[in-house]
């Protein structure tokens, strides 16, 4: 019933939005004339590596070492600075959800380098598909914002953000069902608009 769901909903949310896309698209590109999308590797269901889709908000060659995005990150992009307030960065992860990676709510998929450090507990969360939000990503909506205000960013995504969330999710999955990812997506919905 949720990959119907989640296979439906992108099919028709990627239709809808077509003209959307195309002019982020075009936009992006007259920015710095660069590819308008952007992929990286992340972990999905049971342990599989996928490519997760986005629109480039990043100058083309930044340094992909650093993997956390913080505050007022000199490293994005005038137009990438309006798509990530509004999450517009996000859609093309509609094409990750109809080819399966992905569901439109789970837990958001992470880097490699993340997960490596995940305990036996938290690696429950890769159990289920990741999705394009959840009710962590409402939680933490304002992460590269709390990131600006530490000493050591990295250090306080891994000893408490990323806990954090996970347990979140740890809370949901046991509960998931299509009446609940429908809640989480008009609340995010209601958040980015708000």
């Amino acid at each position: 019933m949720k990959r119907l769901f989640d296979f439906f909903c992108s099919l028709i949310g990627i239709i809808l939005l077509l003209p959307f896309f195309l002019i982020i698209g075009v936009w992006i590109f007259m920015d710095d004339f660069h590819s308008p999308f952007y992929k990286q590797e992340r972990v999905g269901k049971n342990g599989k590596l996928f490519w997760l889709l986005k629109f480039r908000s990043m100058r083309v060659h930044s340094s992909q070492k650093v993997q956390l995005t913080i505050g007022r990150d000199p490293r994005i992009t005038r137009v990438g600075h309006f798509i990530r307030k509004y999450k517009i960065d996000e859609l093309p992860q509609l094409i990750n959800v109809l080819k399966g990676d992905m569901s439109l709510v789970g837990p958001r998929p992470e880097v490699v380098k993340y997960v490596n450090l995940y305990s036996e507990e938290q690696k429950v969360v890769l159990q289920v598909k990741p999705g394009i939000t959840d009710y962590a990503s409402l939680e933490y909506f304002e992460e590269s914002d709390l990131l600006a205000q530490s000493i050591d960013p990295e250090r306080t995504y891994i000893d408490e953000i990323m806990p954090a969330k996970i347990q979140i999710n740890l809370k949901y999955i046991p509960n998931a069902n299509v009446l609940e990812d429908i809640k989480i997506i008009f609340l995010t919905l209601k958040r980015i608009v708000s």
